[in-house]
């Protein structure tokens, strides 16, 4: 499956690829990926045209928030993959307090267009980002996935699913909710 699709870093030459992904999502239209970079007020103030524009701004920004996925030149899929320090919602989060401090990458979000979905795209874009990351200098990467102990809304999704880290060779670390781990992958 793979082989039909290619993965791109998501720079300014590709937004109207990622907000493609982004629009044909209710949630990530109006998110836009901003619930973990701005405080919380601004990210719900925002909501909608706000994160839209502030997310424009970070994809001009010299490093890439992230990956796409292509299909034949068509837009597929997102994943968000950044330093951890960049995340303001990390930094804040109790649940998600730093295990140590080494620093880390953090993977924190997939979006999959609707014709894509249910085709292991999220398992493929979780490849691309660990090689992303490495390739950018990440000596560990960390997420912060869904244990689906119950069944999930598609909207609770958003972070992935613990057994497609798991699969990757991410370990969990910590436990602070009891359907929120921390995973972790050395990249050296």
């Amino acid at each position: 499956m793979q082989a039909r699709f290619s993965f791109v870093p998501a720079t300014a030459d590709r937004l109207a690829d990622i907000e493609a992904v982004f629009d044909d999502c209710a949630d990530a239209r109006n998110c836009r990926c901003a619930y973990w970079y701005l405080p919380n007020a601004d990210y719900k103030a925002g909501w909608g045209e706000g994160n839209r524009s502030w997310f424009r701004g970070l994809v001009a920004q010299p490093r890439p928030p992230g990956i796409l996925a292509i299909h034949e030149n068509e837009p597929a899929g997102w994943c968000g993959v950044a330093p951890r320090i960049v995340f303001d919602r990390l930094r804040r989060s109790k649940p998600f307090a730093p295990v140590d401090d080494r620093p880390v990458w953090s993977i924190n979000c997939f979006v999959v267009r609707k014709p894509f979905r249910r085709q292991g795209l999220s398992r493929l874009l979780l490849k691309h980002a660990v090689e992303f990351a490495r390739a950018n200098g990440a000596e560990c990467l960390e997420a912060y996935p869904v244990d689906q102990i119950r069944p999930s809304r598609v909207g609770d999704l958003y972070p992935g699913t613990l057994a497609i880290f798991l699969d990757e060779g991410f370990v969990e670390v910590a436990r602070r909710l009891p359907t929120r781990p921390i995973v972790r992958l050395e990249c050296r």
